[in-house]
């Protein structure tokens, strides 16, 4: 993935963000957008555009650092599971290991409760599983 300033065109600054969705989130980022698109296209546009066009695509932070900030932002938020469960996908898509990821959740129960901890953590339990990554060692 390349890290270039963000045109200011929104047509291309779209078009830039679909390249990132779909790097890091896949089909599940895909199926996000397209789910939004009889009932709020424009969110999925921003999504898209500005989430990942704009601020995924700055320089600042590698894929799997943002994955990491992410994870502990949904986390921190809770009732964020639909959203964690495709951040978890990507946090994979992006080189994190199933056991870095559990460690973010540990690390997170310091700060924000057990309960959003264990939460996240059955998320990425459920995540683990589909992708037939059960048992970590």
């Amino acid at each position: 993935m390349t890290h270039e300033k963000p045109s200011q065109d929104p047509t291309s600054r779209a078009a830039h963000g679909r390249q990132i969705l779909d790097a890091i989130d896949g089909e599940a980022g895909a199926r996000v957008i397209d789910s939004l698109a009889d009932i709020a296209p424009e969110l999925g546009h921003q999504v898209v555009a500005w989430g990942f066009g704009e601020i995924y695509a700055r320089p600042g932070l590698e894929p799997r650092d943002r994955q990491l900030v992410t994870l502990g932002m949904l986390t921190a938020l809770g009732g964020c599971e639909p959203q964690l469960e495709v951040h978890i996908n990507a946090a994979l898509n992006v080189g994190l290991t199933p056991e870095q990821i559990i460690e973010a959740f540990l690390h997170s129960a310091v700060y924000c409760g057990f309960p959003r901890a264990l939460n996240a953590t059955f998320t990425a339990k459920k995540v683990f599983a589909e992708r037939d990554l059960l048992p970590l060692a």
